[in-house]
């Protein structure tokens, strides 16, 4: 039995353990204000090259999303996403909760483009009966594992610029996507080309935990926090563990290791001969699997998602990988799945 179904069924990473163990003892104040967390701030902001960023910690992907799009818009105002954008598809309408309507649009690939954005923009009309959209919400890697490159992200930022609209990009996957072949983008490129993205340390190898990069600083967004039950009174357990991991590179390491035995899995299931709709660089790979070689691994005791029916007889469904899986639960998976067939 294992469970491709997602990249946060483990702990920890020993080395992210141990700093928190060091530093168990330490007295500090509460709230992210302690010498802990500005250590890793400061951190964030070398790696960024953005020493003006605004950085805080979140103990989840769906409360930084909701943190900063209400936090940053205006009570009439609208975000822009995919279809399969995690505020959109699995986010329990948290997004509507603070008032604020998501304008999804159908995609090919999960990723938005400026003529996408344009297309939104364009049904609707700028009076007082509409919602007025003033947010870009991008994913990377995105909820169908596919990843933005440098000329992509540079179009939206201009995009957004004629149009006056904010740029926020869900980093929850960012070190897949920063560490997948035929990406060209790096976190000072984030950080330059967004007004706000984070740091995704809950699916790559953190107990739990989000780090926002704010390039135009809300300067009540600790209110925001407080308000929404997003400040931490041990928050000293989200920097000591984001230090740990960007310190020397870890957090790149864990990525890459997941990606590798996301190819490891999607390469030998393709030898066997099964399709991918949608190619993926990055640790989540959608197969279409027949409906009854997906009952023969369930009943293996094998755990991945199902993604959506392709037709009465084959369904596409998600494995994902993370840092801690096995090259061998691989292969050993990959045996299992040939005797399906």
């Amino acid at each position: 039995m294992y469970s491709f179904r997602n990249d946060y069924s483990e702990g920890a990473h020993p080395r992210v353990l141990q700093a928190l163990t060091d530093a168990n003892l330490v007295q500090t104040v509460g709230y992210g204000m302690d010498p802990l967390c500005e250590t890793a701030r400061e951190t964030i902001r070398r790696l960024c090259d953005a020493p003006n960023a605004d950085i805080h910690f979140l103990v989840g992907g769906t409360q930084t999303n909701l943190l900063v799009i209400a936090s940053l818009l205006q009570p009439y105002e609208a975000v822009i996403g995919a279809h399969t954008s995690h505020i959109n598809t699995h986010e329990t309408g948290a997004i509507e909760a603070t008032g604020h309507k998501v304008c999804s649009i159908d995609t090919p690939d999960g990723k938005l483009t400026p003529a996408l954005v344009e297309t939104v923009l364009a049904e609707h009309n700028g009076t007082e009966h509409m919602v007025s959209p003033r947010m870009v919400y991008i994913s990377d890697s995105t909820e169908i594992g596919t990843i933005y490159t440098k000329s992509e992200l540079t179009a939206l930022r201009e995009c957004c610029d004629r149009h006056g609209l904010l740029l926020f990009l869900d980093g929850a996957r960012l070190g897949s996507a920063l560490t997948a072949p035929g990406n060209d983008l790096t976190l000072p490129d984030l950080a330059a080309l967004t007004d706000a993205f984070y740091i995704g340390g809950t699916k790559n190898g953190a107990l739990f935990g989000e780090a926002l990069v704010i390039n135009a600083p809300n300067a009540h967004f600790r209110w925001h926090m407080k308000q929404r039950g997003a400040m931490l009174a041990k928050g000293r357990l989200l920097g000591v563990q984001f230090q740990a991991m960007l310190e020397d590179g870890l957090y790149f390491d864990m990525a890459r290791h997941a990606n590798e035995m996301a190819f490891r899995l999607r390469d030998g299931i393709a030898a066997l001969g099964y399709a991918f709709p949608v190619p993926s660089p990055t640790n989540q790979q959608f197969p279409v699997l027949p409906n009854t070689v997906i009952a023969q691994l369930q009943s293996m005791g094998y755990e991945f998602e199902i993604d959506h029916p392709v037709d009465a007889q084959h369904t596409c469904v998600r494995f994902v990988t993370s840092w801690a899986t096995p090259a061998d639960v691989i292969d050993s998976f990959l045996n299992d799945l040939a005797s399906c067939r």
